[in-house]
């Protein structure tokens, strides 16, 4: 029981949804482990793609942050009058 219970807990902490966790929950219960890790490797997968979208739009960031501070070393910096 303890297991079951920490293996839900752990899936709401990884930021899978209340109803991801319970139906990978159920199907521990239900001693269906290949069917769990399938469902736990398709919810990685769509953590993974979150995750990339999140350091492309960083990147995107990081660009105009490096372009600004560029421009404001070379005196390109426009001031307002």
């Amino acid at each position: 029981m303890e297991n079951e219970k920490a293996v839900k807990s752990n899936l709401l902490d990884a930021g899978c949804s209340d109803q991801s966790a319970a139906f990978v929950d159920r199907l521990v219960q239900a001693g269906r482990l290949s069917d769990a890790l399938h469902e736990m490797k398709v919810i990685r997968c769509d953590l993974m793609e979150a995750l990339h979208q999140s350091q492309r739009r960083v990147d995107c960031l990081d660009y105009l942050i490096r372009k600004t501070e560029k421009e404001i070393i070379t005196g390109k910096e426009r001031r307002l009058e």
